[in-house]
């Protein structure tokens, strides 16, 4: 998931708002992960989202939300996510009535339907339902969603969907319960890829047209009574929803109410005021840094108050393509001359506000990581070594005007002033190049790579620690829009990503991905600085309002209201 992780999350993909600069969290004395008032909650009432945003994304052909999130809440898929605050999350079957089963190989994945299941217009929900859902999402009229799919199933990569390409073979329906995905390469983490949007039920002859991005037909508890553009969408119950089947979604409020076009500082003062509807809302936004303050002094406005323990990965990007950038040594010698207490500071105001500091790859709440630290250092560095690596790399005078393209969006350019003050301090001496948010997308995704380092923040799409390391470390992540900023290309690493990729047991595959990580981090392409926290208020008659391990955002699926 890249930098704009929180806008992915929430079910929108329109341009960084003031929303996604706010990466903070409550302080030590608070309680991460849990909110601090317990509200017994029961069935009925109407839910209240308040966001900044004017429009989502409901057809799940171009949705690129989590599976915890909006797009949960109307669409059922094959597999889907329990989370706790106590461990990482973990995929759950959903229509399926288990997780897969996967061929000696890894390449073949079989998922028998549950009995009995059906769409909010009473159409049976067969495999024919899940098949077409998926081929929909190959047709350039309905991209946008996420799409690890399309490359990994056999011929996915040639196929023009349904309407130009007919059938896609790879799928095979071989009778209504039953669905057969035959794949390119073997994939042990396909049991997540079939909870992402696109493998939800569409009806054969629905979604043709874009229209449907408003008016889906659902699945999930809720479906869609009204939206109406740039001011509202209302959600009423689904009557053919099954809740004993499913166990991703309590489905208790009776209604849900998105308010699109919100300003997020009125939101945090209407759900602190407390008064009419806003008892029962919540922001989707994360609190900024001022009112975060003002909660923290008021003991119950804290109650409101409910903060991830960490979250997205925020790292330094070495171009490891660009003159001495190339040389490893002087690659480790910015993990000792980064200040990681003062890009706590710039990002939230504290350290205990921005997240705790980062020294692996592997985001915490993702199965199978392993904590370690290859560079033992104070968290404000370690002057010295970094100048003495730097001597033995054959830079004793230290490095000059490294080119340091930053975005505007967010507060990065904060960020990267702290940095570059830090690294001056060991002698690397960067010239910041500030740029608007496309413009600074396009210079470190693009295929030139005309920058030395530059700041990044990754949250994986998905539980695993695949979507950590093969998006930002694969070869083939490099340019093309691909967020391998590091230009990091080693054949070593690729095969073992191809190696975990292809285990099907995710106790294996996690101790491969954890070796990743370690001789990834040996080459020193990124320095990690700190795994963000985001915080999030509710209004009082909201329970059940969690973040758990991963991801850093609430459960939508799980919560109620206070009668």
């Amino acid at each position: 998931m890249d930098r704009r992780d929180f806008l992915r999350a929430v079910g929108l993909t329109a341009g960084v708002s003031g929303a996604a600069a706010f990466l903070v969290a409550c302080n030590a004395n608070e309680q991460p992960g849990s909110g601090g008032q317990s509200v017994a909650v029961s069935a009925g009432g109407t839910l209240y989202i308040l966001t900044d945003q004017t429009s989502q994304h409901l057809d799940p052909a171009k949705s690129q939300n989590l599976a915890i999130t909006t797009i949960g809440l109307i669409h059922r898929k094959l597999t889907a996510w329990k989370t706790s605050a106590d461990g990482p999350a973990t995929v759950v079957p959903d229509l399926a009535t288990d997780t897969g089963r996967a061929s000696a190989d890894g390449k073949t994945w079989t998922f028998t339907l549950k009995d009995g299941q059906k769409l909010a217009d009473g159409t049976p929900i067969t495999s024919a339902e899940i098949k077409y859902g998926i081929e929909r999402s190959f047709d350039a009229a309905f991209s946008g969603g996420l799409g690890y799919h399309k490359t990994l199933l056999e011929g996915g990569s040639s196929y023009t969907g349904p309407f130009k390409g007919g059938d896609l073979a790879s799928i095979e329906t071989p009778d209504p319960k039953t669905i057969v995905f035959h794949l390119a390469r073997p994939y042990g983490d396909w049991p997540w890829i079939v909870s992402m949007p696109a493998f939800a039920p569409v009806p054969k002859g629905k979604g043709t047209d874009a229209s449907y991005d408003s008016t889906p037909v659902c699945s999930g508890p809720y479906q869609v009574a009204a939206y109406t553009k740039g001011v509202s969408i209302r959600l009423t119950r689904n009557p053919n929803w099954d809740a004993k089947s499913d166990p991703a979604r309590s489905g208790l409020p009776d209604s849900v109410v998105i308010q699109l076009g919100q300003e997020t500082g009125v939101v945090a003062q209407r759900l602190l005021a407390g008064s009419g509807n806003d008892a029962t809302a919540f922001g989707s936004s994360f609190v900024n840094p001022a009112q975060l303050a003002q909660v923290r002094s008021n003991p119950a406005a804290k109650t409101q108050l409910v903060t991830s323990k960490s979250g997205a990965l925020a790292y330094l990007a070495l171009n490891t393509k660009r003159g001495p950038l190339a040389n490893p040594k002087v690659r480790q010698a910015f993990q000792y001359a980064v200040d990681k207490t003062a890009y706590q500071i710039a990002s939230a105001g504290s350290a205990d506000l921005a997240g705790p500091i980062a020294t692996t790859l592997i985001t915490e709440g993702i199965a199978g990581r392993e904590v370690f630290d290859l560079y033992p250092a104070p968290p404000n560095g370690d002057v010295a070594k970094a100048r003495q690596l730097l001597a033995e790399a054959g830079f004793p005078n230290g490095l000059d005007n490294l080119d340091f393209p930053v975005s505007t969006a967010n507060n990065d350019a904060d960020k990267a002033q702290a940095l570059q003050a830090a690294l001056q301090r060991a002698g690397i001496r960067t010239k910041l190049r500030p740029l608007d948010d496309d413009a600074w997308t396009a210079v470190v995704t693009g295929n030139e790579g005309s920058y030395d380092l530059t700041l990044g923040s990754w949250q994986p799409d998905f539980p695993s620690a695949n979507a950590n390391i093969e998006p930002l470390f694969g070869t083939s992540e490099i340019g093309n829009g691909g967020y391998n900023e590091s230009r990091y290309s080693v054949p070593e690493v690729d095969a073992l990503i191809a190696q975990a990729q292809g285990t099907v047991d995710p106790a294996a595959a996690g101790k491969l991905w954890a070796r990743a990580d370690r001789r990834i981090l040996q080459d020193s392409p990124v320095v990690p600085l700190i795994y963000t926290r985001n915080s999030f208020l509710h209004g009082s008659k909201v329970g059940d309002f969690a973040i758990g391990e991963f991801p850093a955002y609430p459960n939508y699926l799980q919560i109620g209201l206070a009668k």
